[in-house]
């Protein structure tokens, strides 16, 4: 499901790393337990801090194990446990943490990783195992490929279902054209093509791709002439929440941003990183992000859920945002 919208600004909550080593140590150990999932789960990039999407789904995940032992549910009559590793959101940090841990214990599945970029990395490592793995975040949406990902799945819509809402939009508004600016991985990749796809079907043009470089930190090029060079002022920027960030500072630097352009973002931000003084060019930016089934008043399990979010509250209280605030990825997984 997927959810079109003003963007707005959803809070960051950040804890110091000892803190977080901590409550990992004060949830229930299930050491009796002879199964194990696997959680793989992101740091922050370029910061020992961990944001929400790194801790609400490790958080989540966790929940649900609890859940899994409180309900007596088995594999060949063992009880489920759980162990965690983070990847640092690359594929060798994912493929160094996945090994470690599946040569010292009994994985019989692997939840996450969250990037696309590990996870085309992962899934094929967990085939050669036999293992399955379920990723709450990766929507590259080559991963669905059954005969290359045999043993992958996700809880997350993949990014061919984006393009329906924003072709849609695109229609709506009469726009023709636009400029995709995209990270160069899988996540970004996937993207550009599966929405260059949408738009040759529908008679619209993707006038100009321009490369936000993950290793640099940097566009390739000079924004403000890439983008002086088009007639589109509809830009699509299809990068994770950390390079999103980067690339609006690069574009507010370059004055390209409202009202001379309309940006259609992959994710909703905050914006408390951007200068007080700065944010009115940010109005006007849109979304469009996967949601929960509640946003559109879909049906869910409430009493599973609220079960979820009290034991998140009893063993980590110190990261529970309140369930307003969780973090819809936590949800995914």
């Amino acid at each position: 499901m997927l959810l079109c919208s003003v963007c707005r600004c959803m809070p960051v909550f950040i804890l110091e790393t000892f803190l977080i080593q901590h409550t990992i140590a004060s949830w229930p150990l299930f050491t009796n337990s002879s199964v194990q999932l696997l959680g793989l789960f992101p740091d922050a990039e370029n910061t020992t801090e961990p944001t929400d999407f790194s801790v609400h789904p490790r958080a989540m995940f966790m929940a649900a194990i609890v859940l899994a032992q409180r309900y007596g549910m088995t594999v060949d009559r063992e009880s489920i446990g759980w162990d965690i590793a983070q990847t640092g959101g690359n594929a060798i940090g994912a493929v160094r943490s996945t090994c470690q841990k599946v040569a010292s214990s009994d994985v019989i599945g692997i939840v996450g990783p969250a990037y696309s970029r590990e996870t085309a990395v992962i899934a094929p490592f967990a085939e050669s195992l036999n293992i399955p793995i379920i990723s709450h975040a990766a929507t590259n949406p080559s991963l669905s490929d059954r005969n290359a990902y045999p043993t992958f799945y996700r809880t997350v819509p993949s990014d061919a279902s984006v393009t329906l809402p924003i072709v849609e939009l695109f229609l709506r508004y009469s726009w023709k054209s636009c400029v995709i600016v995209y990270q160069n991985d899988e996540f970004g990749a996937g993207a550009v093509e599966a929405i260059s796809d949408a738009f040759s079907d529908n008679n619209l043009v993707v006038a100009q791709l321009i490369v936000f470089d993950i290793a640099t930190k940097k566009i390739r090029g000079d924004l403000k002439d890439l983008l002086s060079v088009t007639s589109t002022r509809i830009v699509i920027l299809w990068t994770d929440e950390y390079h999103t960030s980067l690339v609006l500072q690069f574009a507010l630097q370059a004055d390209v941003l409202g009202p001379r352009f309309t940006w259609i973002m992959s994710m909703t931000i905050s914006l408390s990183p951007f200068n007080e003084t700065l944010r009115p060019k940010l109005i006007g930016m849109l979304t469009v992000e996967p949601v929960i089934g509640s946003v559109i008043s879909s049906p869910y399990n409430t009493t599973l859920l609220d079960a979820a979010y009290q034991i998140w509250q009893q063993y980590e209280p110190e990261t529970f945002p309140g369930a307003a605030n969780v973090n819809y990825y936590a949800l995914f997984a």
